[in-house]
């Protein structure tokens, strides 16, 4: 029989009914500091030999993810052999995977050549997210840079349809814009486009001579358009309406017109197709109500394929061009779609595949044979897949009526009259989504541990129209953090949850969430882990990197506002440490470029200084996460310590 962990917060009620003039400042707890190597841990004690060899085969799954198609028969997948993902290539459905690159830090933004062979990847140091890009030549195996090397940020590499131009979005003229730069061969990269703003390249003409670009303000605001490579002539195109969301833009196989996602007077992202002279577009998933994630158009015109996000669930759609004529699938099993491509020659959609059970693989589908081919098949460290736990759509009532779906991992064989302890894991973003895809964590703390697991997708999240969308925009930001308080309260009608034994978990904006819950509902939360988490809007906007700041101030609020500085020093949670008295563990990476590592210093003194303990955790080779396998081993084992004192304590 497990104990429930006493919250702290008991003790309060005796030191308030104190006379004033007998209250002393409470005594800052002792710090035990270790540094290792990259490692700087502070009152985490060191993980026993025990866990880590339970965890090591959870921690040694794998996955592969679609890259590209090199030539007709071959693939490029991204994977982890060691420490990082790096780029492999596979010639044969489930063949070896030959690797090409060998880096510490891992690669990114991996883009085939097309024609030529080889492809263009990113890197950054340390987790810094200043990446540079290279190109490499799979003739000679050599990687070459093609950006500045500086610090500067260099992101989304588009070839030209003949492999002769690459077109990047980079920061290199002033640290600040994100223009659009071309590299074509040998020549050195030039900037075609710095009007101001942040912009990414979509497609290249089939002559290479016009780009079609997008101007992104927001999530819920972008602007397209056409740039004239040679003369410079910016053209934007019209925007029913005067403002939407809009996702890639690819110019119709005979060039004559577009297909592009947009949220033009609708609540998701269809798929249309407009040509010069329509009165309006072709909606090509107007009877789809959920947003097309992403696209591909076939090198031989004949075909279009997209990808749907159902309710968290991926479908694939295919149609013939120029007709639209939808064509027949097989099908593929309930999972999440990442990157979809056509093979060159057009017969063939690559994509990547991840499911709650199994992590993610590259499929092949051949159009003719309407036949699914494996490519890939990942490790999962010689687990018994049949004890992993797939999770149940839930939904559930907020304060003012709204639906919030969650996803709800479920121990199998409960023992009658048991109750379980929770932990809630909030995504970041918040312009993100929470899928039901494999979690090697999650599947660790469901069949362990024996911990219900519930991932909300909170208001604000994406994926569920643009109105949820905003939802928690600006002077709604603690609408979420409710949420939140509703699914406490969803937790406490449930016969087999143990509402006295709940944790938060969350990175990001989900680190912000965790932190603001911890105040709001100090009394329901057994304690919280804030992975590079926001601890006060206003220093954290004031701090994070300059080319991110105007982004970030559309969703959270312009902190030179007063009225809107005001109520960020309000709500923060570092304005309100005092009320935190569950056991806290804040994570953070010394490079992270977003949110940067005094948020997380500042929420550690804070709550310390009201002589509360915080395990605190920080990777000096880190940024925004932990990329590297033996740091997320390392914080994985520290987090599951931290679970099960404070949660499972006998």
């Amino acid at each position: 029989m497990r104990l429930r962990a006493v919250p702290l917060a008991l003790g309060l009620a005796f030191v308030t009914a104190l006379p004033a003039f007998a209250l002393t400042p409470p005594a800052t707890p002792a710090v035990q500091r270790e540094e290792v190597g990259n490692r700087i841990s502070e009152n985490i004690p060191a993980p026993s030999a025990e866990l880590l060899e339970q965890l090591n085969r959870y921690q040694n799954t794998r996955g592969a993810n679609f890259a590209g198609w090199s030539g007709n028969d071959a693939i490029l997948v991204t994977t982890r052999f060691g420490e990082t993902n790096q780029v492999h290539v596979v010639r044969q459905p489930l063949g070896m995977r030959e690797q090409l690159t060998f880096y510490r830090e891992p690669t990114v933004a991996v883009q085939a050549q097309p024609a030529r062979g080889g492809f263009v990847f990113g890197k950054d140091e340390g987790g810094s997210e200043f990446w540079q890009l290279y190109r490499y030549d799979l003739a000679t195996r050599e990687a070459t840079r093609i950006t500045d090397g500086q610090r500067s940020r260099n992101e989304s590499p588009l070839w030209s349809h003949d492999g002769t131009q690459v077109a990047f979005t980079s920061t290199m003229r002033n640290g600040r814009d994100s223009d659009i730069w071309v590299k074509t061969g040998d020549a050195p990269a030039r900037v075609v486009l710095q009007e101001g703003g942040t912009w990414f390249a979509t497609d290249f003409s089939r002559d290479g001579r016009k780009l079609l670009v997008t101007r992104t303000v927001s999530i819920n605001e972008s602007y397209p358009g056409e740039l004239d490579l040679a003369t410079g002539k910016l053209t934007m195109f019209p925007v029913d309406g005067g403002k939407a969301a809009f996702g890639p833009f690819r110019y119709a196989p005979d060039g004559k017109g577009a297909y592009y996602t947009s949220d033009e007077g609708t609540e998701f992202r269809t798929l249309r197709y407009h040509a010069p002279g329509m009165a309006k577009p072709v909606m090509l998933s107007e009877n789809i109500p959920w947003d097309v994630t992403g696209f591909d158009i076939a090198d031989d015109g004949k075909h279009l394929v997209f990808a749907t996000n159902e309710d968290g669930i991926g479908k694939l759609h295919l149609r013939t061009l120029p007709d639209h004529r939808e064509v027949a699938l097989p099908e593929l099993p309930v999972g999440v779609i990442g990157g979809i491509a056509f093979s060159p020659d057009g017969t063939r959609v690559a994509l990547t595949l991840n499911t709650a059970t199994s992590p993610s693989d590259v499929h092949v589908i051949d159009i003719a044979a309407k036949s699914l081919t494996r490519w890939t098949q990942s490790e999962v460290g010689g687990l018994d897949t049949s004890r992993f736990v797939a999770p149940s759509l839930i939904r559930y009532e907020s304060f003012d009526g709204l639906s919030v779906p969650a996803f709800y991992y479920r121990p199998a064989n409960v023992p009658a009259g048991e109750k379980l302890p929770v932990v809630i894991q909030i995504h970041g973003g918040p312009e993100a989504q929470a899928f039901p895809t494999f979690s090697p964590s999650i599947q660790y703390l469901v069949n362990e541990l024996g911990i219900a697991v519930l991932v909300p997708n909170v208001r604000g999240s994406s994926g569920y129209g643009k109105s949820y969308l905003q939802l928690d925009n600006g002077f709604k930001r603690k609408d979420s953090v409710k949420d939140i308080g509703a699914l406490l309260d969803w937790v406490a009608t449930q016969p087999e949850l143990d509402a006295e034994r709940v944790g938060v978990f969350g990175g990001s904006y989900g680190g912000y969430m965790v932190l603001a819950s911890m105040v709001d509902y100090a009394d329901r939360i057994a304690a919280g882990v804030n992975v590079v988490g926001i601890s006060n809007f206003v220093t954290f906007l004031e701090a994070t990197e300059s080319y991110r700041r105007d982004l970030r101030r559309v969703e959270y609020g312009d902190e030179r506002d007063p009225a809107m500085r005001a109520f960020m020093q309000e709500i923060a949670p570092l304005n309100n440490a005092a009320k935190i008295t569950s056991p806290l563990f804040v994570a953070q990476g010394a490079n992270d470029p977003r949110v940067p590592l005094s948020e997380a210093d500042q929420i550690v003194k804070a709550v310390r200084g009201n002589g509360r303990d915080v395990w605190y955790l920080v990777f000096k080779d880190e940024g925004h996460g932990f990329a590297k396998k033996s740091n997320a081993d390392w914080f994985n084992a520290a987090t599951v310590m931290f679970w099960q004192r404070h949660l499972l304590a006998e």
